[in-house]
């Protein structure tokens, strides 16, 4: 299994940060420009990835306040899980982090790495900028 990172400090209250990343609505504003054909409720997401895949998840747990964790709700290119973990730094700061993990053989780890890599750092870079 890959496991892909990205952490990021936002001046706002634990359940302001969570509150955001639970509606997957909200999550459109996250994105990188090379995905479209977005379409979104509260629970489900769905968005194709330029020169990648369609990709289609939907948020299949939930812990208030410190962990949302969203999987493909159609059969992937590989399977793939991405989970936001939110912990208050005080009453004004929360640490989010983004961590995407994908079984992933060797020739597609060769060619995911580093866009999955770049999707992780946007989104939590967007989150902070969004959010502060």
């Amino acid at each position: 299994m890959t496991v892909i990172e990205s952490t990021t400090e936002i001046n706002k209250p634990v359940a302001d940060v969570y509150a955001f990343l639970a509606d997957l609505n909200n999550h459109q504003q996250l994105m990188p420009e090379n995905i479209y054909n977005w379409s979104s409720t509260t629970d489900e997401a769905s968005f194709t990835i330029q020169n990648m895949a369609k990709l289609a998840i939907k948020i299949s747990e939930r812990i208030e306040n410190k962990q949302l964790i969203a999987i493909p709700t159609e059969k992937p290119p590989f399977d793939i899980e991405l989970k936001w973990n939110v912990e208050a730094k005080g009453e004004q700061a929360t640490t989010a982090k983004l961590t995407i993990s994908a079984d992933l053989n060797m020739m597609m780890k060769m060619l995911a790495v580093k866009p999955l890599q770049g999707l992780a750092d946007h989104q939590t870079e967007k989150l902070k900028e969004v959010l502060s």
